[in-house]
């Protein structure tokens, strides 16, 4: 039986990652994904690096706006999709600080238009939301499902309105809905403005002589880094269920920044602390000193653990980096 799933923000790390799980695990499967992007052909040529055997005929993106309600009421209406998978909205906690609401509001405004044609609908369907650990409040433990939530930009404030309604949700038993609590994750695809990004990037620069040092806003900031693949995989696994259970997506493990740049100029054989440098007036007022993942729910449940290290991580980022400067 033919299953089709819908994935907003499919051209995003996440969504490349879980349309090749998708591709390779399911039989009978349809993907139509939603991407503000015109020009996909940087998608299928990432798709086919992960997976060169996958049809890419059971996958299309369509390019709309999701701030346009009728368009996206009229897609998901017409589609009528069994899995649907949230990734879409603006990403940026430090631009959602300065843009006058403009983060907050599009990321409730997708989400609407998103979820309402399937409620209106009555399009059965496993929803799972992309929720954020911004918005934890810094701890000395481990975070999981039940712990305390204390948003501190307008990002974080938009992804916990919209968790808080999924918990509503819930009683619409028609709508099996989930939210995704997501910790930092990376890979080889993510963009250029990311801290793991700017720091690999930085070290082949000064490798090169072509750059004179790197600034960090802190080098003792602990957060949970995991591989996109891992949590893409996670994704999977949580909304194949049919159980309205929310999870916290983590490796469970921290590491300062101080770690990664150490790994990432290690590889170079380049001493780090002659060329990387701090200054606090880089980082949010009132950012986290730790921020790590309680996952013990999504390893019990569902038997998820990650496979990637954060050290693989950076070496995947590191070569591919490497392999497009050739």
């Amino acid at each position: 039986m033919l299953k089709k799933h819908l994935i907003s923000g499919i051209t995003g790390q996440d969504g490349l990652f879980l349309s090749s799980i998708l591709l390779n695990a399911e039989k009978n499967v349809k993907i139509l994904g939603i991407s503000r992007s015109k020009d996909n052909n940087s998608f299928y040529k990432k798709l086919r690096i992960l997976n060169n055997k996958i049809n890419l005929d059971d996958i299309k993106i369509v390019n709309i706006d999701l701030g346009n309600k009728k368009e996206v009421h009229n897609l998901i209406s017409e589609y009528e999709p069994d899995y649907v998978y949230n990734l879409s909205g603006p990403s940026s906690v430090y631009k959602s600080l300065n843009d006058g609401n403009e983060t907050f509001n599009q990321i409730i405004e997708y989400f609407n238009n998103i979820i309402n044609p399937i409620i209106e609908n009555n399009i059965n369907c496993n929803f799972f939301q992309a929720s954020s650990s911004e918005m934890f409040d810094s701890s000395d433990s481990k975070l999981d499902e039940s712990s305390i939530f204390k948003p501190r930009s307008p990002y974080a404030e938009a992804k916990l309105k919209i968790h808080n309604y999924i918990q509503e949700l819930k009683e619409i038993k028609e709508i099996n809905i989930c939210s995704g609590i997501m910790f930092n994750h990376e890979s080889e695809f993510r963009n250029e403005d990311y801290l793991i990004m700017k720091i690999v990037n930085s070290a082949i620069l000064i490798n090169q002589d072509k750059l004179e040092s790197l600034t960090v806003g802190s080098l003792s900031l602990v957060r949970d880094w995991s591989y996109a693949g891992d949590v893409a995989q996670a994704i999977y696994k949580i909304n194949k269920q049919n159980d309205n259970e929310d999870y916290v997506i983590g490796s469970g493990k921290g590491n300062n920044i101080e770690t990664l740049v150490n790994i990432v100029f290690g590889y170079f054989d380049i001493d780090w602390k002659n060329f990387v440098h701090e200054d606090n007036e880089l980082l949010r007022s009132g950012d986290p000193s730790s921020i790590v993942a309680d996952p013990a729910k999504l390893r019990n449940n569902l038997e998820w653990k990650p496979s990637v290290s954060v050290e693989e991580i950076l070496i995947k980022c590191i070569e591919k980096k490497l392999s497009q400067k050739t």
